[in-house]
C-alpha cells in the first residue's frame, strides 16, 4: 500500500514489553534479523553482530551527544510546580523550551530552577510564547549553556518510561558514540554498542564511519495528519563529512554493505546522498522517508522497534517492507521482545 493511510504504521503493544531500564550489559539485547531476499526471521543478539557482518561491510552510527534537557522548578508568582523540556538556544543566550504547568504562564514571568539536589538555582525569564507549548527564555545566568544544563538538567528519558530518572541514566541513556552535544532524545540503535563489541567488529574487518543528527522531540512524535502526505517534518541540523564519505565510499566500492545504525543515520546519509551521488553535507534536513521512496545510499539498517503511527516506523517500512515488517513487529511481540528505546534491536539485511 502507498495511499499515504496510516492504518498500515499502527499495532497493539502489551504494556509490559515496553522496557523501562537498560539490559546489565548493552550489547546482550536480542536481535531480530530480517533477511529481505528470502523474508526470513532469525533471533539473535546484538553481540552476535560480527559473525552476521561481512568484513568488507561498513557500520556508521551517529555520535550526538543527549544533553540533559529536563528542566524542574517552580513559578516565583504562584511556587506552582513547572516542567520544561531544552530544545535549543541561540547566540543571544535564549532558550527555546516546552513548557508545563496548571494554569497560564504570563510574559515576563520566572521560574525558579533546582538542580539534581532539589535545590533552588537558576532563574527563567518568560520572553515570548510559541506554539504548541513553547516559550522563549532568557536564563538569568552568565553560565554557558551547556554548563548550565549539565548542573540543572535532568535525563530526558521518553514519557513511556514510567519513572524517574537515576545516576544510571547519565550513563546508559547515551551512546559509546556520543561526542557532540545537542540532541535532547538519544538515537537509540547506538545504545547497544560497547567498546569491546566496536573491537569486535574492527577485527572483523568491518570499517567505522561517523555521522551527526542532533536528534529532536518531534522525531518521535505520532503523525496526528489523516494523511502521510499532509504530516509536515520537522527539521534537525545534521552532518557528515569528507572521511565519513570517503569510508562509505570505499566500502561500496569493495562490494560492502552501508549498514545504518538508527533511522537516524539513515536520514543523513539519504540526505547527503539526494543527489544520486553520497557527498560531504551540513546542515538541517526535513527529509521524511516515506512511500515511494528509493534508497540511495542505505544497504541495511539496525534499528529498535518503534512506537505505532510515527515516522521511524514509516521509514523502517519503507526499508524493509509493509508486510515483512508488520509480521516481523509480531514475531517480536510473540517472542516478547522489549521494545522502545531500552529495548531490543532489528536488523534489517
Amino acid at each position: 500500500m502507498t495511499d499515504g493511510s496510516l492504518e498500515q504504521y499502527d499495532y497493539q503493544l502489551p504494556r509490559d514489553l515496553i522496557a523501562q531500564r537498560p539490559l546489565a550489559s548493552r550489547a546482550d539485547a536480542r536481535l531480530l534479523v530480517v533477511r529481505r531476499a528470502t523474508a526470513a526471521l532469525d533471533h539473535r543478539h546484538v553481540r552476535d553482530l560480527p559473525d552476521i557482518l561481512s568484513g568488507s561491510d561498513c557500520l556508521v552510527s551517529n555520535d550526538t551527544r543527549v544533553v540533559p534537557a529536563r528542566l524542574l522548578g517552580h513559578r516565583a508568582a504562584t511556587g506552582g510546580h513547572w516542567e520544561g523540556l531544552f530544545l535549543s538556544a541561540d547566540r543571544q543566550g535564549l532558550w527555546h523550551v516546552l513548557s508545563k504547568t496548571r494554569g497560564k504562564l504570563r510574559l515576563g514571568e520566572h521560574v525558579t530552577l533546582t538542580n539534581a539536589a532539589g535545590t533552588a538555582d537558576v532563574q527563567l525569564r518568560f520572553v515570548q510564547p510559541l506554539p504548541e507549548g513553547g516559550w522563549i527564555v532568557r536564563p538569568e545566568s552568565d553560565e554557558e549553556s551547556l554548563s548550565l544544563l549539565e548542573r540543572v538538567g535532568r535525563v530526558p528519558l521518553p514519557h513511556y518510561i514510567r519513572r524517574g530518572d537515576t545516576g544510571e541514566d547519565r550513563h546508559r541513556y547515551q551512546t559509546v558514540f556520543a561526542r557532540h552535544p545537542g540532541a535532547v532524545a538519544a538515537p537509540t540503535a547506538g545504545l547497544h554498542f560497547t567498546e569491546e563489541l566496536i573491537a569486535r567488529l574492527t577485527a572483523r574487518g568491518v570499517s567505522l564511519a561517523r555521522v551527526t543528527l542532533h536528534v529532536g522531540l518531534d522525531t518521535f512524535r505520532p503523525v496526528t495528519a489523516d494523511t502521510l502526505d499532509a504530516h509536515r517534518m520537522h527539521s534537525e541540523w545534521c552532518r557528515i563529512d569528507q572521511a565519513a564519505v570517503l569510508t562509505v565510499q570505499n566500502a561500496r566500492r569493495d562490494g560492502g554493505r552501508i549498514v545504518a545504525v538508527g533511522t537516524t543515520v539513515a536520514r543523513v546519509l539519504e540526505t547527503a546522498a539526494a543527489g544520486g551521488e553520497l557527498v560531504p553535507w551540513t546542515g538541517k534536513t526535513d527529509l521524511f522517508i516515506r512511500p515511494p521512496y528509493e534508497f540511495r545510499a542505505v544497504s541495511a539498517l539496525l534499528t529498535n522497534f518503534h512506537l505505532p503511527r510515527t515516522t521511524l516506523l514509516v521509514l523502517v517500512q519503507t526499508f524493509g517492507g509493509d508486510d515483512l515488517i508488520r509480521r516481523a513487529y509480531q514475531e517480536a511481540i510473540s517472542q516478547r521482545y522489549r521494545f522502545y528505546s531500552y529495548g531490543d534491536a532489528m536488523l534489517i539485511l
